[in-house]
């Protein structure tokens, strides 16, 4: 499937956005991500499906102070 993601096109086998951040490597409960211009709540991440040619833009969060 061809995607943007975060400005960078990509090719990846994934079906749903808990596949691409597995595959980025990423806790899906430390990122924010956005779907075609859309924010996609936390509890739907992992089972929503794409299709080709969606853009995902995708933020980690990282503690401090």
């Amino acid at each position: 499937m061809q995607l943007t993601i975060n400005g960078e096109s990509q090719e990846m086998d994934v079906d749903t956005i808990g596949q691409v951040l597995v595959g980025l490597g990423l806790d899906k409960t430390a990122c924010a991500v956005e779907l075609n211009r859309t924010l996609i709540p936390a509890r739907e991440r992992t089972d929503h499906r794409l299709n080709d040619g969606d853009i995902l833009e995708i933020v980690t969060l990282v503690g401090g102070g």
